[in-house]
């Protein structure tokens, strides 16, 4: 009679090895609902977008196309010369600015490669955002936020056009409106919007799930 077939014993004091699960794959269903969240994000970017801009655009009077100085008064000018409208005192206020870089304005004197690598990185995070594995905790909600806040600043990019356009750019400008003022600093941080916000958070989510993790799983 042949023999059953042998299987070797793990060392003494090792568990024996599990074979390797493949990696899951989330459902179309639970796609699309992180799609959906998305979408809302956006939405809610985009929509601020257009309720407040033209609305800090009537209230100046560089532009006479939708100035409307009889129906809204006219907005605060700061000693840095900032035209703005106060929300919290000093420390917040709406300020209307057109962006033609990435953030901080960098890199408005090449914008080809600014909008094509957002459209690059787009893709890219909504393949990831679809196939990550179900349950992907704060990894995933940063994918989602930073995901949403790419698509929203790449919209402005490729429809937005401005009332006084830029002479010379391919591309429309990103439009913020959110200003945050230090006075102790005297220094008024660089005008955002929901989109960069969505961005900022989502970055720090991931470097901070990345600095939890054990070496081996980070790599």
């Amino acid at each position: 009679m042949d023999s059953a077939p042998k299987t070797e014993d793990a060392p003494s004091g090792q568990t024996p090895a599990r074979a390797e699960q493949p990696p899951q794959r989330p459902g179309w269903r639970l796609a699309a609902l992180r799609l959906l969240w998305v979408a809302l994000l956006v939405a809610a970017d985009l929509g601020s977008k257009a309720a407040v801009m033209p609305w800090l655009e009537a209230r100046m009077p560089q532009f006479h196309e939708v100035y409307q100085p009889e129906a809204l008064p006219a907005l605060e000018r700061d000693h840095h010369g900032h035209l703005r409208h106060l929300l919290m005192g000093d420390s917040v206020a709406l300020m209307h600015n057109l962006n033609y870089g990435a953030a901080f304005g960098q890199l408005d004197s090449i914008p080809w490669v600014l909008v094509v690598g957002r459209a690059i990185a787009a893709v890219v995070l909504t393949l990831m955002v679809v196939r990550a594995a179900p349950g992907g905790g704060l990894g995933l909600v940063a994918l989602v936020l930073v995901l949403a806040g790419c698509l929203g600043n790449l919209w402005d990019n490729l429809t937005y056009a401005p009332l006084q356009p830029l002479e010379g750019m391919p591309f429309g400008p990103v439009r913020d409106f959110i200003d945050v003022y230090f006075g102790w600093w005297d220094w008024h941080f660089p005008t955002f919007n929901i989109a960069d916000s969505a961005i900022t958070v989502g970055a720090v989510l991931l470097f901070l799930g990345g600095a939890r993790k054990e070496p081996a799983d980070a790599a």
